[in-house]
């Protein structure tokens, strides 16, 4: 099997869980620090879209190179 194949995916991978990460470690400060509600929901709703988005880019290589059979 090519493994350069999967390097573009894995690359985007990697990328949305740093980003993904990012986000859930600013939203957890932001709460530490008083922010409002409305803030922190704004953060809730770009992780769950960071989520979504790493979700459909893992379902649409077949689960490829991310599952654990591969």
């Amino acid at each position: 099997m090519d493994a350069t194949r999967f390097e573009p995916q894995f690359r985007q991978v990697n990328e949305l869980l740093l980003h993904l990460r990012g986000l859930v470690l600013v939203r957890e400060l932001l709460a530490e620090r008083g922010a409002s509600l409305r803030e922190l929901q704004e953060h809730s709703d770009e992780i769950e879209r960071v989520r979504d988005r790493l979700a459909r880019l893992v379902r649409s290589t077949g689960g490829g190179a991310f599952s654990a059979a591969a």
